[in-house]
C-alpha cells in the first residue's frame, strides 16, 4: 500500500479502483493516509470517488457477463436460490447501488446488480452517489471538512 501512497491522489484513484473491483483490500486505510498526508479533502473526495466508481463499473460489467449456468456449476448454487436472490435484487433494483460504499458487501452487491442486469443508467448514478457518501463520511470522521 505504501507505493500507492507515494503516488498521492493518483495512487488513491488507482487503489480505490482496484479495491472496488476484484482485488480484496479496503481503500479506507489508503484514503485516510492520503487525506492526512495531502490535507486535501476535495482532491481526496474526487480521486477516491472516481476510482471507486470506476472499479464498481468494472465489477458491474463482470457481473453482467456472468451466466446462471456458471454459478450453478462452479459455485454449486441452486437455480432456486439464484431466483430467490434475483427477486431480492429486483425488489430494490438500482437503489442497491447506494449501498455500494459499504465495505465488503458493497462489492458483492455491485456484482449482483450486474449479474441480475439492473437498469445500467440509474445503477451507475446511484453507485456514484454511494461512493461520494462513503468518502464524504471519511472526510467528516477525520475532521478534514
Amino acid at each position: 500500500m505504501e507505493w500507492l501512497q507515494s503516488l498521492g491522489l493518483f495512487g488513491l484513484f488507482l487503489g480505490s479502483a482496484l479495491a472496488a473491483s476484484i482485488f480484496p483490500f479496503s481503500s479506507d486505510a489508503l484514503y485516510i493516509a492520503i487525506l492526512a498526508a495531502t490535507k486535501n479533502p476535495v482532491g481526496c473526495l474526487v480521486a477516491g470517488t472516481a476510482g471507486s466508481w470506476a472499479g464498481s463499473l468494472f465489477t458491474y460489467w463482470l457481473g453482467w457477463l456472468g451466466k446462471w449456468e456458471w454459478i450453478e456449476k462452479w459455485f454449486k448454487v441452486s437455480h432456486e436460490k439464484l431466483e430467490k436472490h434475483q427477486q431480492s435484487v429486483q425488489k430494490y433494483g438500482a437503489w442497491l447501488g447506494l449501498v455500494s460504499g459499504v465495505p465488503v458487501i458493497g462489492d458483492v452487491l455491485v456484482l449482483a446488480l450486474g449479474f441480475y442486469r439492473t437498469q445500467p443508467f440509474w445503477t451507475f448514478v446511484l453507485l456514484l452517489v454511494g461512493k461520494i457518501v462513503r468518502f464524504l463520511v471519511w472526510n467528516l470522521v477525520v475532521g478534514a471538512i
